[in-house]
């Protein structure tokens, strides 16, 4: 992934899928992969998808989720989110310190740049919506400024509102949603960052649309994607996606069911018993080992005892304990899946704090662990440590 990153920051592209079972981190693989991008320069949008929001779509659904990447786009400066109206000024700024290097007017060099984005679908309207912008920053026209700012995060619901606005004849709407981020991708390369890194977390949510037809059209745009990745179309853009096996595996309604995608996404045969290939576009999260396991289990317990040593709430021998007595509940699974057992270790340490005549010893002996499988669970429970006395129900 850091190697991803370096190629989207010298200009390339690149797309990953991250796939892996419901808690197995993906979520946290992917805030990862971005804080890694904004320290390397980079802008970085993230988003859910969710029925509302997808990759294609007629009734406005595409449209929300470029609303939504647009106004969670960071960077180093700005990790919360909100930072396109920065980006914007810092082009301006750019601009500026350019002109003055050059001894050319500031209107000149915003030209020359604004005229690079011209070339690509959309991009008339995207170079005169930024040159709104900056004919608000420097009229201090706040109104202006707003509008432009609203027409580049796709809030605009109408062409008529927007040209009223600012004189143009499109808005973003679903179609263009895909060819708004290849604009935005080139922009901010204009303003002095590296390039734009885009996450969408959550991408079963396709795999769980009933209309099959919806469903294709999703993974069209992946594939247009995936193809522009590879061929070098887009510019200092990158993709990550995160979903589960289910969503890319199923021949039937996951990404394999479309044969173009199958094809380009298929596991490389050659990497079996123990070996791995990274260079291929899908990125399996793989299981903790029991090892990694308890590392993990000490820092939870450290980052709980706000890092004093003499405030833990269990020792050593009782994470050990702890993992023992999740192996013989529900085996090797317990490990695959983190948040599954962090969630049962948190529930034993706030025990642990809030009773503390208790024994980390007695409460191992009740411990109830659920086993998170997207969507049911499965509930394992040890009664006063007699094993006839468990109950198991799904």
């Amino acid at each position: 992934m850091v190697t991803d990153i370096d190629r989207v920051a010298e200009g390339g592209s690149a797309f990953r899928a991250v796939i892996g079972e419901y808690g197995a981190g993906k979520t946290f693989f992917l805030n990862l992969v971005c804080a890694v991008a904004m320290e390397k320069k980079l802008v970085v949008a993230n988003a859910d998808l969710n029925p509302d929001r997808r990759l294609h779509g007629s009734g406005g659904q595409a449209r929300s989720l470029y609303a939504e990447l647009t106004r969670n786009m960071a960077t180093r400066t700005k990790p919360e989110g909100g930072a396109l109206s920065g980006i914007v000024e810092k082009f301006i700024a750019t601009a500026k310190v350019e002109a003055k290097a050059n001894g050319a007017s500031t209107d000149s060099v915003l030209h020359e740049k604004l005229e690079q984005l011209t070339e690509l679908v959309n991009g008339y309207d995207f170079a005169h919506v930024v040159a709104a912008y900056c004919r608000g920053h420097d009229e201090g026209n706040e109104q202006l400024k707003s509008d432009a700012v609203r027409w580049l995060r796709g809030e605009f619901s109408t062409k008529t509102d927007a040209r009223a606005a600012l004189g143009v004849r499109t808005i973003v709407d679903d179609a263009a949603v895909y060819d708004q981020l290849k604009l935005m991708a080139r922009f901010v390369r204009l303003a002095g960052f590296s390039g734009l890194l885009v996450c969408l977390d959550e991408l079963v949510n396709l795999y769980k649309m009933a209309n099959s037809q919806a469903r294709n059209a999703n993974y069209e745009q992946i594939l247009r994607i995936l193809n522009d990745s590879l061929q070098g179309s887009a510019v200092g853009l990158g993709f990550v996606l995160g979903g589960t096996p289910e969503f890319l595996l199923d021949t039937r309604r996951g990404l394999y069911s479309y044969p173009a995608l199958q094809s380009r996404l298929a596991q490389n045969t050659f990497a079996a018993e123990g070996l791995v290939d990274f260079s291929g576009p899908v990125v399996r999260l793989s299981s903790l080992s029991p090892e990694d396991l308890y590392v993990l289990l000490q820092k939870i317990r450290g980052v709980y005892a706000f890092g004093d040593p003499a405030r833990h709430l269990i020792p050593d021998p009782g994470i050990y304990s702890f993992m023992e007595h999740c192996s013989k509940r529900i085996g090797d699974t317990y490990f695959r899946t983190p948040r599954t057992t962090i969630t049962a270790f948190i529930n034993l340490l706030a025990v642990l704090e809030q009773n503390p005549g208790a024994s980390w010893q007695n409460s191992l002996g009740s411990i109830d662990v659920a086993v998170d499988t997207g969507g049911a669970a499965d509930h394992i429970t040890e009664a006063d440590g007699d094993d006839e006395l468990a109950t198991f129900r799904l």
